[in-house]
């Protein structure tokens, strides 16, 4: 299941809170597979690798059973 990046950004701790995600975002600090972001919304999906300041995370996905 696809998660948000904002979200992602909070749970992967490369955020404080959403408003610290919100302003990582809107002052493009974050890339996404090496390109930046711009939008708060935008769906990772398996693979995609994201980056803050030089910390990278990638998204796990679960499956369902």
């Amino acid at each position: 299941m696809p998660i948000r990046l904002g979200q992602f950004l909070k749970l992967a701790g490369l955020a404080e809170h959403g408003a610290h995600a919100r302003e990582l975002v809107e002052t493009e600090q974050v890339l996404v597979n090496d390109e930046i972001e711009v939008r708060r919304g935008a769906q990772l999906r398996p693979g995609d690798v994201v980056t803050v300041e030089g910390q990278r995370a990638r998204p796990v996905v679960s499956s369902a059973d």
